[in-house]
């Protein structure tokens, strides 16, 4: 099929994947197998819908091209210089690469290939659980004796030396540990003094700003986030990906706080649910205190510096704005929920659901995760503040904002546009907010008409 003519959109079962990649290989008459991820997570009961197929005897295009074919797809997506070719299906991504070897050059992740032998290939990879092999009848190989028996102990081990696999690609540093967050396994004994030994080259234009990130992500979100926060900075990488963070570590606290800054921010982490921006706010809500430290003991203003420091820290590791938007919203707000008391106001509630916004129900999971890694005795108000927000949100006319615009203003008290306007507009929010005003057009409209000074 052409690049230019229609692809499918049905779905295709991972059993008919198998099908037509026995058909292809056997059609230009070659041995192919399925690798790495897909075949450990079969094993392990997870979804992979992507799949890495290794060809033997340089073949791998040959292959990728007659698969594409017979699924009605359109023509791989080549790689010359790494080898590997992509067939992109509804739901699934398949890699076809030939058996092949690999140099590195020290300045960069990007290897010289060459072709190889199977059990050579397998031997390059990354970690012995993700050298099994699938035949494409469904049978799973074992071919270098100790991938079956480490996926059983949930064990991370390097087929090589690991100094050796992690210079050649320092990012399977941040693999190994996602994967010990992700998939509850133990890093063999050897994996973390490799890392600290080749930490620096966890930098760019070694290893892209934007990989780094990405594994940070999936870190973040998974079963084990506090563990990955944990490794990294046990093998000294917290340092060189997020030194903002480490930062944290050794800076005393009072009050409730049962731990240092670091430690109070991975159980805050470990806290909240696996939503990327409420577990980057938790990661950063606290990064203020080091610079805001006084000798009292006391962080005056932390929220404000962390918000700043967390936009900061994003930016860097190349977040899209709109995430470091709302993440440093929510670092900059973090206080409000926790000093909560029953003598807030009705209008101290609106204001806070205002200022938060679409965020107010990330904000309160953050709340929580917050005090629940203290020992501060009374969590329970924030059930209190919970049922007052739904109470103000669901006010009908709403008294979040007032219901005229700038042009009623300017209209009433004969005004050019300016930045009077916007003062009048917002001190008429404030009274509506506060119940003085009724939240309609016309008791706003006629407060502004016998209130000249408002």
């Amino acid at each position: 099929m052409g690049a230019d003519q229609p692809v499918s959109n049905v779905a295709i079962s991972e059993e008919e994947i198998r099908r037509l990649l026995r058909q292809a290989a056997s059609d230009v008459h070659a041995r192919a197998w399925i690798v790495g991820g897909y075949v450990r997570d079969q094993l392990l009961g997870r979804p992979h819908p992507d799949m890495d197929v290794v060809v033997e005897e340089g073949k791998g295009f040959d292959v990728a091209g007659r698969f594409a074919e017979l699924a009605g797809a359109r023509q791989p997506a080549v790689f010359e210089r790494f080898g590997t070719a992509q067939v992109t299906l509804p739901g699934h991504l398949v890699e076809f690469v030939s058996a092949r070897a690999e140099s590195y050059d020290p300045g960069s992740r990007k290897p010289d290939v060459r072709p190889a032998t199977l059990e050579q290939d397998l031997r390059r990879r990354d970690f012995t659980v993700n050298t099994l092999l699938m035949d494409l009848d469904g049978r799973v190989h074992n071919p270098l004796g100790s991938g079956l028996a480490d996926l059983e102990a949930r064990l991370l081990r390097t087929p090589a030396d690991p100094v050796q696999t992690f210079a050649d690609d320092p990012l399977r540093m941040l693999r190994a540990i996602r994967f010990a967050a992700q998939l509850s396994f133990e890093l063999a004994p050897d994996l973390v003094p490799a890392m600290r030994r080749l930490k620096e080259r966890l930098t760019s234009p070694v290893v892209s700003i934007e990989r780094v990130a990405d594994e940070l992500r999936k870190m973040l979100v998974s079963e084990r986030p506090k563990l990955a926060l944990e490794l990294l900075d046990e093998a000294e990488l917290l340092e060189v990906i997020l030194p903002e963070v480490a930062a944290c570590k050794g800076v005393q606290q009072g009050g409730y706080h049962t731990h240092d800054v670091f430690g109070h921010t991975l159980l805050t982490v470990a806290g909240t649910p696996a939503d990327l921006i409420v577990r980057l706010a938790a990661l950063f809500h606290d990064v203020g205190k080091p610079a805001t430290a006084t000798a009292d003991g006391s962080f005056i203003g932390h929220e404000v510096a962390g918000a700043e420091t967390a936009a900061q820290a994003m930016a860097r590791l190349r977040f899209p704005q709109k995430e470091v938007d709302l993440v440093a919203l929510l670092v900059r707000l973090h206080l409000r929920p926790v000093f909560y008391s029953p003598e807030w106001t009705d209008g101290a509630v609106r204001r806070l659901a205002r200022d938060a916004g679409s965020q107010l129900g990330r904000l309160m999971q953050l709340a929580r995760a917050d005090i629940g890694a203290s020992a501060y005795p009374h969590r329970e108000k924030l059930d209190e503040l919970q049922a007052r927000l739904d109470a103000v949100l669901a006010e009908e006319p709403s008294r979040l904002a007032a219901p005229v615009d700038g042009e009623d203003i300017m209209r009433v008290r004969q005004l050019a546009p300016g930045p009077e306007v916007g003062r009048i507009k917002q001190r008429l929010t404030e009274l509506v907010m506060d119940g003085v005003i009724e939240p309609s057009r016309e008791a706003v409209l006629a407060y502004l008409e016998s209130h000249p000074t408002v």
